[in-house]
């Protein structure tokens, strides 16, 4: 073996501890960002005596955290691809600590609505660090890494709720928001003095216009399904921020397309890899949270409805955690079929497993070990998809873009989830039962819940299918971009071919 064949292969045995101390640094930050979506889920029901505010009014305890999230998430991947994607994940992270930290010193609406939008301002970071990984990892460990910093979505939520569950039942509820804020800055501290910067950069002017639209949209979208319940769904209210939503989306489109340097590449986005996975998105966010929103009610209905199973807060923590497990565990499987069919048949593999666990769960709902396989079916196959994704993405942007287009991606899913809760709320509000003075939601309205989450990962398997074939080397595009041909040029640095 020549000295300059034994010198690479002593700096790749070197690199390989510090790759994992990357990779293991960016996923616990993903995992103390994704807590914060299940952090007020067990005090939801008190936070009106807790605020001292209407059911109503505290409730935007949780949708100024969506609000906030949807915002933030393009805007910074895109400050990411300028100005370093490194800088951009230790800034969501302050804004995570210092959300935290008013919410923890609240007792009152205002405050507990400013921290928790400064919270979901920091839902950049698992695509930022997902970039990270493409521009500072070897190529051979992208795969895996990436589907295990996507899977940091699902732990941090199916572990955060029984924490959070146990905090609010043994100490004062501030305390959950003081476990945050110091999980942030462990994090901090981690990203800071392992994870290096990427010295990718895209330079030139941020788009300041284009992000404002593109943020007054997504506002006047997502307020309008989250609150549609609340406000009626045909009230001048609704359809009046469904119409903004529109027209200021339209808006926005024709002005992307003519500015120079755009918040998002419309004309990458339109490529067909990058439209197709990031439709799946929406229509796999929708399938992961439908379940989400069933399981929890099933578990803590009364056992005399003949379909509840009367369980606590706790137990309901309990029975959700094995599915964040499960989406972790399949990291490398997702990963092994990533490299050797592509991405493509991760994607559908996923899309089937899910559409499969939810097809179960109308079959199988009145035992509490029913709930807990069905969620890891449904959660394997999440893990699946949620491996992929990035892959697919990556395989069709160049390394310049790689934050914007990985955020735009993480968006998508957030629609989705936005949009399954208005349905869900919808279906369980229109089939109820009479337990006493009580209108409950039926046994016949969580099966239409569950068909339609299985619906919409066959509709994912459908979007999945129209997406380019893939090679199986390992490949993707470079960070020149775009041949002269429209295709993507290719190396071999990311796991897919465009």
């Amino acid at each position: 073996m020549s000295d300059a064949l034994v010198r690479s292969a002593e700096a790749g045995d070197s690199a390989r501890p510090r790759s994992n101390a990357v990779v293991a640094v960016l996923a616990f930050a993903g995992i103390v960002v994704s807590l914060m979506q299940t952090l007020v889920i067990p005090i939801v029901p008190e936070l009106p005596k807790y605020l001292d505010a209407s059911a109503s009014n505290a409730a935007w305890a949780v949708t100024a955290t969506l609000l906030a999230a949807a915002v933030a998430t393009p805007v910074v991947g895109r400050l990411g691809d300028m100005f370093g994607k490194r800088r951009m994940l230790l800034v969501s992270i302050v804004l995570l600590v210092s959300g935290s930290v008013v919410a923890a010193f609240s007792d009152s609406l205002v405050p507990m609505i400013v921290g928790r939008a400064l919270q979901g301002l920091a839902a950049g970071v698992v695509p930022l660090g997902i970039s990270i990984m493409r521009d500072v990892l070897p190529s051979e460990r992208l795969a895996g890494s990436t589907a295990m910093m996507s899977a940091s979505l699902g732990v941090g939520g199916a572990l955060g709720l029984p924490s959070a569950a146990f905090i609010a039942d043994n100490y004062d509820w501030h305390v959950l928001f003081w476990v945050s804020a110091v999980l942030g800055a462990v994090a901090f501290a981690l990203v800071l003095t392992i994870v290096p910067e990427s010295k990718v950069r895209t330079g030139g002017r941020f788009d300041l216009v284009g992000s404002l639209g593109l943020s007054a949209a997504l506002v006047s979208l997502l307020l309008a399904i989250s609150k549609g319940a609340d406000w009626g769904w045909g009230s001048g209210t609704t359809l009046g921020l469904f119409a903004v939503a529109a027209v200021v989306l339209v808006a926005w489109g024709f002005y992307e397309l003519r500015t120079s340097q755009p918040l998002v590449d419309l004309r990458t986005t339109a490529r067909r890899q990058v439209l197709f996975t990031n439709l799946a998105s929406i229509a796999f966010g929708f399938s992961m949270f439908a379940m989400s929103l069933v399981l929890p009610q099933l578990l803590q209905l009364p056992e005399q409805t003949g379909y509840g199973l009367g369980k606590s807060m706790m137990t309901v923590g309990l029975v959700l955690a094995p599915q964040g497990l499960v989406m972790m565990a399949m990291a490398p499987v997702s990963a092994a079929i990533t490299k050797t069919k592509g991405p493509k048949i991760t994607l559908m593999t996923g899309a089937v497993i899910v559409a499969a666990g939810y097809g179960l769960s109308i079959l199988l709902m009145s035992e509490v070990w029913h709930l807990i396989l069905v969620s890891c079916i449904i959660g394997a196959g999440v893990g699946f998809a949620y491996g992929a994704m990035p892959a697919l993405i990556m395989g069709a942007v160049p390394a310049s873009e790689t934050a914007a287009a990985n955020s735009l991606n993480t968006l998508m899913r957030s629609i989705g989830t936005s949009f399954a809760s208005a349905v869900a709320g919808v279906v369980l509000a229109q089939m109820t039962t009479d337990f006493g003075s009580f209108a409950l939601p039926s046994e016949n309205g969580f099966k239409v819940v569950m068909a339609i989450g299985a619906g919409a990962a066959l509709l994912a398997l459908v979007l999945a299918a129209f997406l380019p074939r893939q090679r199986t080397a390992a490949q993707a595009v470079s960070p020149t971009g775009d041949t002269g041909d429209g295709r993507s040029e290719v190396t071999e640095v990311a796991g897919v071919k465009s």
